[in-house]
């Protein structure tokens, strides 16, 4: 008899779609001459400072496992860190857990807090995963539509309409992947008073903060009584550009950070030391470099952000991230449709922007975290592509 697969796989990870965005970087690769607008990283190479961190510590015989909080010295200063730039106090020793990546964060919070059946809300259009990690930790996703019109802000009027008996947990990203929204802090005072009202736990996913444009970037767990409700996610690979040494931390009240941590333990033991020594080196001496390549990202997207509009796309002006979300609904074309078009005529890979939930259909992913060099070329693509749709 045949092995009959669907046995064996678990139900609620097997009816999980692939990720949206993989498709068109298989088509691009086999393009020597396509350029990316779809990665989500810095082009940047980490800071030399930060890498012979890393080389040091190797050179050191720095080779164990780590406590599984992680290394003392990093929870200190991330301690340090989130309390001079987010205006939030945690003990390093109970409410700071170091992970592998964001990604481990959320992954760790959801399954300490969600019962099979409980609700998660969060917000579309928002990071691919976050469906599927709400799904996998046996969670209910209940997405909240944002729309263009209000830059796709989250309205405590549509968290009403989406609220339903059995939500838990509201999850926030802001600034926010794909669309490069903020939350004022009027904003984000509503939006708190709203999860005090239904009695909600937040996790906040602030991984792009410090890549913020214009005005200053608030924590929703540094406004009154939220501390205690907020897990607050952070970590170093967008501001640091240290996404292949996979560290990240997890700050929040010590009974949740416990929970993480006894998840953690039994999964993963703790984040790489390499990682969490270089990690170490950046928040204690990162700060120049992190405002070199937030000045150089807010160049690209100022210029980026015109050609755009020149060339007849609507798009709302990302006041943080590198990632631009222009409007093609006008042009009569899906946006699966125009993105593989685009790729297969003129060699530019974008992300459709139905790859990060329904509300994001009509619209694209256009990463600016490429060379300005690049980005000329680009917006010369997309221009020429984009009025030959004008033509037909």
């Amino acid at each position: 008899m045949p092995l009959d697969s669907k046995r064996f796989l678990a139900k609620h990870i097997d009816a999980l779609p692939p990720s949206g965005i993989r498709k068109f970087f298989a088509i691009a690769a086999q393009m020597p001459d396509a350029i990316s607008l779809g990665v989500g990283e810095p082009d940047f190479i980490t800071p030399w400072h930060i890498r012979e961190r890393a080389i040091t510590a190797i050179e050191k015989g720095k080779t164990s496992y780590t406590d599984n909080r992680g290394l003392g010295t990093l929870r200190h200063a991330i301690a340090d860190y989130v309390g001079t730039h987010f205006c939030l106090e945690y003990n390093p020793d109970s409410e700071i857990l170091v992970t592998a990546g964001v990604s481990e964060a959320l992954d760790l919070a959801l399954r300490a807090l969600i019962n099979p059946g409980d609700k998660v809300l969060y917000h579309q259009p928002c990071y691919v995963s976050y469906y599927p990690g709400i799904a996998m930790a046996h969670g209910v996703p209940v997405p909240v539509p944002t729309r263009a019109r209000d830059q796709f802000m989250l309205t405590v009027d549509a968290l009403r309409s989406a609220w339903e008996p059995g939500c838990k947990v509201l999850m926030l990203n802001f600034p926010t992947n794909p669309t490069g929204a903020v939350a004022s802090s009027e904003q984000l005072k509503a939006i708190a008073a709203f999860a005090q009202e239904k009695d909600l736990f937040i996790l906040s996913d602030e991984i792009y903060a410090e890549m913020t444009f214009e005005g200053e970037h608030v924590s929703i767990a540094s406004l009154p009584g939220m501390a205690e409700r907020t897990l607050f996610l952070h970590g170093f690979s967008k501001a640091f550009a240290m996404t292949g040494f996979r560290v990240g931390y997890a700050c929040g009240p010590s009974w949740l950070v416990h929970t993480m941590t006894k998840i953690h333990a039994y999964s993963l033991l703790c984040a790489p030391i390499i990682s969490q020594e270089a990690a170490v080196e950046a928040l204690l001496n990162g700060a120049e470099s992190v405002a070199q390549m937030r000045e150089d990202y807010e160049r690209r997207r100022d210029f980026f952000v015109r050609r755009l509009v020149e060339m007849g796309l609507h798009c709302h002006n990302p006041q943080a991230t590198f990632y631009a979300f222009p409007d093609i609904r006008h042009l009569g074309l899906s946006d699966e449709a125009f993105s593989l078009r685009l790729l297969e005529q003129e060699h530019v890979a974008i992300v459709p922007g139905s790859a990060f939930g329904a509300d994001g259909q009509g619209f694209l992913r256009c990463s600016f975290s490429t060379s300005y060099e690049n980005l000329i070329q680009a917006t010369d693509r997309m221009d020429r592509f984009v009025q030959s749709l004008a033509k037909t």
